[in-house]
């Protein structure tokens, strides 16, 4: 018999990684009804940073919310190449930010730059305000870079993003947890999963300061067809850096 409470509740309702699970909620919640509500919603099928309301992500902890999507893991290693590519970067920007993990993670990487995050969804920009306020970046509502102020253009050191990118007739095949929970416009990438990529490099070199960089996450075939550094690579995943070269070759 199951000794652990929540384990038992989690384990019951199929979530695989019930230790691991019971375990995050215990690390950010404390008060019992607090600790109640959020394992009833995981065991709904409610993604468990949601349901806690936080994720960890790159070494901090960022607030998230119903219905906003869910720092993914795998992309930790975008601030991390990131901050390794322009270390001296002082104008940052998060595009299409969601809770604005990865601008959360930018300050801790680069503490003298000034960050910015954009997104689309305004319960989005609602969670990356809040962070922002924590973690000291500013969240803007907007479509990618039109959604930034004005006075960035030209001037931007580095950018990143974790976009859209899995192929739509791939999307029904993301976990019926995150599926549900999600608004389909933060995973969808169009016929190829590049739908997205190709809106924010278009217009991208009008943004980009000498030097400047975007950094991001895709698969590893379809880095394979982008003309990119790929910085960092694992079986399935590469963070690829776009420089001015990079953009021009790619719209030529």
């Amino acid at each position: 018999m199951e000794s652990d409470p929540i384990v038992a509740r989690l384990r019951a309702s199929g979530c695989v990684f019930a230790e691991r699970e019971a375990a995050f909620v215990r690390r950010h919640l404390i008060d019992p009804g607090d600790v109640e509500r959020a394992v009833t919603a995981r065991a709904s099928g409610v993604p468990l940073e949601q349901a806690v309301g936080v994720a960890e992500f790159g070494g901090v902890t960022v607030a998230v919310a119903e219905g906003v999507f869910v720092p993914r893991r795998r992309a930790e290693a975008i601030p991390v190449v990131a901050a390794a590519s322009r270390p001296d970067a002082r104008v940052v920007v998060d595009l299409g930010c969601g809770s604005g993990a990865l601008a959360a993670s930018m300050t801790r990487h680069l503490p003298r730059a000034r960050v910015h995050a954009v997104d689309l969804d305004p319960v989005s920009v609602v969670v990356a305000r809040a962070n922002g306020r924590r973690f000291g970046f500013t969240a803007h509502h907007g479509s990618w870079w039109s959604g930034l102020p004005r006075g960035l253009r030209g001037r931007v050191d580095l950018a990143v993003g974790y976009l859209p990118h899995v192929p739509s007739t791939k999307v029904d095949g993301i976990h019926p947890d995150f599926r549900a929970h999600e608004p389909r416009s933060s995973v969808d990438g169009g016929r190829d999963g590049l739908d997205h990529l190709r809106a924010v490099v278009s217009p991208m070199a009008e943004w980009l300061a000498p030097g400047g960089a975007f950094v991001t996450l895709l698969s590893a075939e379809q880095a394979a067809h982008v003309p990119a550094r790929i910085a960092w690579q694992d079986e399935d995943d590469s963070v690829i850096v776009l420089d001015r070269a990079a953009v021009a070759a790619w719209l030529s």
